[in-house]
């Protein structure tokens, strides 16, 4: 049977632990290009485009972070991908979290990007029924054209901007309001992030307003075994706005995964 998620595959089998690259609200699995591009150079990575998003199927109605999880497993199953190291950004990151609510013995670290642990409030969860509501009725461009410059920076570089827009406007709205009212409900993961075992990296944009810089402090306060690192000069996708240094980021910590796992063999 083929995976029901679309999906990225680059790179090949190494001694190198394969990477996971979850996407984030409301994009698609391009927002990953440069990091598909880097790190499968070294190792496989794979990059799914979520249910209601990109190339795969939408699903109306309402989409918890637990269903997603549960297509990433699916889909790694599908593809044979025992142990990995988990990233996510914004949604992907609490999608993350949710993963390693699910299946902890297969993540061998986890990548929380620009995104938050706790649960919905209950003003929030009326601003994302209403902003369900709205790309229901509107389409995605409106609300494309008013967060742009907050998804990204004002001074991110214009192909960037192009990039990101394309993306949300691109987002089938049943989908991305599937995903709205869904993530709405999501439990807090304030005291699973207490009980990680693995290596942890906490990234975030220095100019994020959505997740802001103490977001990520206290993810990095509450994991056990953490490195932050804060990007300049960038906003809610350093990913995208500054890839040199979030590769870097990455990379490091990518290492020194590898290095324990061999130490474990």
């Amino acid at each position: 049977m083929s995976p029901f998620l679309a999906y990225e595959d680059k790179g090949v089998d190494t001694s190198a632990t394969p990477l996971v690259l979850v996407h984030g609200h409301p994009f698609d699995r391009t927002m990953w290009a440069p990091q598909i591009e880097t790190f499968s150079a070294t190792r496989r990575v794979i990059a799914p485009d979520l249910r209601g998003y990109g190339a795969s199927p939408v699903v109306p109605g309402l989409t918890p972070l637990s269903v997603f999880a549960r297509d990433i497993e699916a889909l790694l199953d599908d593809l044979k991908v025992d142990t990995f190291v988990l990233a996510g950004l914004s949604m992907g990151g609490q999608i993350a979290m949710e993963c390693y609510a699910r299946f902890p013995g297969r993540v061998r670290g986890l990548v929380l990007a620009d995104t938050f642990p706790a649960a919905e409030t209950a003003e929030g969860k009326r601003t994302r029924g209403a902003m369900a509501d709205r790309l229901l009725r509107e389409g995605m461009r409106g609300y494309a054209d008013e967060v742009l410059e907050k998804m990204v920076a004002p001074y991110a570089d214009a192909q960037v901007k192009a990039h990101v827009h394309r993306m949300m406007t691109s987002t089938p709205p049943e989908g991305a309001a599937a995903a709205l009212r869904g993530r709405a409900e999501r439990p807090d993961y304030r005291d699973l992030l207490t009980r990680v075992t693995v290596p942890a990296l906490v990234v975030v944009g220095a100019d994020d307003a959505y997740t802001p810089v103490s977001d990520a402090e206290a993810m990095h306060a509450a994991l056990p075994d953490s490195t932050l690192r804060v990007i300049e000069g960038a906003a809610h996708m350093p990913n995208l706005e500054r890839a040199g240094e979030f590769d870097e980021a990455l990379g490091e910590f990518l290492a020194r995964v590898d290095d324990d796992r061999h130490r474990v063999r």
